[in-house]
């Protein structure tokens, strides 16, 4: 899987994403998304006590879209220079149309995930904990044993099981018969443990998948719009699994984190203020009106992305809960 979408030469993050193509984002369905995210972190910045300088970070960060709705939202409410803007990029296609997209507030671009230097700082990720590589485990028996991928007698690659079983240590809590597993979730809160030793922060994250219990099999892969079989054309294709927030949420509570949520998408968003913010944009715009209602409608109702997606929050343990949980 990561080597799929990371490989540089032939990994799909690296010569080919396919936002608005292959699959679409909460930010480019609205500017309400980006917008409202923007004031919660100017909120929670202020919150913080306004410590300055402060770093305002967003991980896979797509076309810029999320990160300029953000900065507009947080200049129209006086807050523009509260914050150095960062950003973290595996894709350098997208690092080349963030670097456009944003030129008017100077981003810099980290070189890992793990160098969020020793200031105050607010990160947001939309959409990137579920492309981090899964391990596969189906259980056989009594036993785990972990799915891998090989070669069938023609040549072609295909789904396996290892020989020996998996340790039993290995295989988070499962309530299905096969079970994804994120083993970049614990270096996550690894590395903001770390960081929030050295400063204060939160770290919002917003994705689908499960609040109770390891998904089962939702390794799936997206081409021009559709699903595809993820062995049929690698580095082509977009993969991606539903998240463990349930897992997630205990590795941060272990580590000390101050964990919030998880918390539906929907909810989240009309908490922050969604449906004024449209009212506001059809005002506006009102040869719009329909488009707009449509895309807000889209990120909050129950039956589109209101809760398949979920948010949670991870923050320094002296801080207090954040707004919209």
């Amino acid at each position: 899987m990561n080597a799929c979408l990371h490989d540089p030469r032939h990994g799909y993050y690296a010569t080919r994403p396919g936002i608005g193509r292959d699959f679409i984002t909460a930010p480019e369905i609205s500017q309400v998304f980006g917008e409202l995210l923007g004031l919660w972190a100017l909120y929670e910045w202020q919150a913080m006590g306004s410590p300055a300088p402060a770093r305002l970070v967003e991980v896979g960060g797509g076309r810029g879209t999320m990160m300029a709705d953000m900065m507009r939202a947080i200049r129209a409410a006086g807050g523009g220079e509260a914050f150095t803007l960062a950003m973290n990029e595996a894709s350098p296609v997208h690092a080349a149309r963030q670097t456009n997209a944003l030129a008017a507030f100077h981003p810099d671009f980290l070189g890992g995930f793990d160098t969020l230097g020793d200031a105050p700082f607010i990160l947001l990720a939309n959409e990137w904990l579920d492309c981090l590589p899964a391990r596969q485990f189906l259980a056989k028996g009594e036993r785990w044993h972990e799915q891998v991928v090989g070669l069938d007698e023609a040549g072609e690659l295909a789904f396996g099981l290892a020989a020996d079983a998996a340790p039993a240590d290995s295989v988070p809590g499962a309530a299905h018969v096969q079970v994804d597993m994120q083993p970049a979730l614990d270096t996550l809160v690894d590395v903001l443990r770390e960081a929030f030793a050295s400063a204060p922060g939160r770290a919002l994250f917003i994705d689908y998948g499960t609040v109770q219990g390891a998904p089962g099999d939702t390794l799936r892969a997206f081409k021009d719009g559709r699903q595809v079989d993820p062995l049929a054309m690698p580095g082509e294709s977009d993969l991606t699994v539903d998240v463990d927030f349930a897992r997630l949420s205990r590795l941060a509570g272990a580590a000390g984190l101050h964990v919030s949520g998880p918390v539906a998408q929907g909810p989240f968003l009309l908490s922050l203020g969604a449906e004024a913010r449209m009212q506001a944009l059809i005002r506006a715009n009102p040869d719009k009106a329909e488009a707009i209602h449509a895309g807000v409608s889209r990120l909050v109702d129950p039956a589109e992305m209101g809760s398949r997606f979920k948010v949670i929050c991870l923050s320094a343990p002296d801080l207090p809960a954040p707004v919209g949980f």
